[in-house]
């Protein structure tokens, strides 16, 4: 799993591309504050070598908690900003700041 951040000059947004290995799992999407963690808005793309991958374009100096799901299991990401416990979903949650 990892997470590239490219900041745009000419606007307060930052391009944040998720990249998950996961070459047995059917669907994998990225859930969190800045989609409702609604999955279907944020479905990554199987790509030949079974890595997913899919991109968003966020506001900067902002933070967001987040979480995988793949194939119905919620997984932190391991090379995030770090974790935040959440007292709603009884878990902590992978950080992204930007």
């Amino acid at each position: 799993m990892a997470i590239s951040k490219q900041y745009l000059k000419t606007k307060p947004i930052c391009k944040v591309t998720f990249s998950v290995e996961a070459k047995d799992a059917k669907k994998v999407a990225v859930v969190g504050d800045f989609n409702n963690w609604d999955p279907k808005e944020s479905t990554l793309k199987k790509l030949k070598n079974g890595t997913f991958k899919g991109a968003v374009n966020l506001p900067k100096d902002s933070t967001f908690e987040f979480k995988y799901l793949v194939d119905g299991e919620f997984v932190n990401e391991l090379e995030g900003d770090g974790l935040k416990w959440n007292d709603y979903a009884g878990a902590e949650n992978s950080l992204l700041i930007l």
